[in-house]
């Protein structure tokens, strides 16, 4: 079945539809929401008010870009709203001294399984979680970040720096354990 023919029997409330349209994406979008989340219970939830707005913003979807990327973006755009609404405040922690951390240290990261990194990422704190995600993984430029986070874009750039040498120290501790 095509998205077209998807989206217009979920738009009929078609639960059969619904249900192929969640199996279809959940596992993608799943992946998204572990990147954002720090726990899989917390992913599962970012999933779950995700497809919630989902299957309430269907009919605003036009047809402009991919079905999937508008999904996604729906995703991140939930992930960023758990952040923001979040007890938990980014930790500012002074990792001057762990900024060297640049070459051999990257080479471990991209040896690592996707797995691990994932976990190393949901350590984060939500504030270097969100920018690490958006601009290293997303794509998104400092300047879009700081809009959708509602910060300056300094504040961006200086978030993702503190983020990877965060992920850099992670490693760095775990070798010489």
């Amino acid at each position: 079945m095509t998205d077209e023919v998807l989206i217009e029997k979920c738009l009929k409330q078609d639960h059969r539809a619904q249900k192929m349209l969640f199996d279809r994406f959940s596992g993608k979008m799943m992946s998204v929401c572990l990147r954002y989340g720090s726990s899989q219970e917390e992913a599962e939830d970012i999933l779950q008010d995700g497809f919630v707005k989902i299957f309430s913003k269907l009919g605003s979807y036009k047809g402009d870009g991919s079905f999937e990327g508008w999904i996604r973006r729906t995703m991140i755009n939930t992930a960023l709203d758990h952040i923001r609404r979040s007890k938990n405040k980014p930790v500012d922690l002074d990792l001057s001294e762990a900024e060297y951390l640049t070459g051999e240290d990257e080479k471990v990261l991209s040896q690592m399984r996707t797995e691990e990194v994932m976990k190393l990422i949901q350590q984060m704190p939500p504030g270097y979680r969100a920018v690490f995600n958006l601009f290293a993984v997303e794509g998104y430029s400092h300047q879009e970040i700081a809009e959708e986070l509602g910060v300056t874009e300094s504040t961006s750039k200086t978030q993702y720096k503190k983020a990877r040498t965060y992920l850099m120290n992670i490693i760095v501790e775990r070798q010489n354990i």
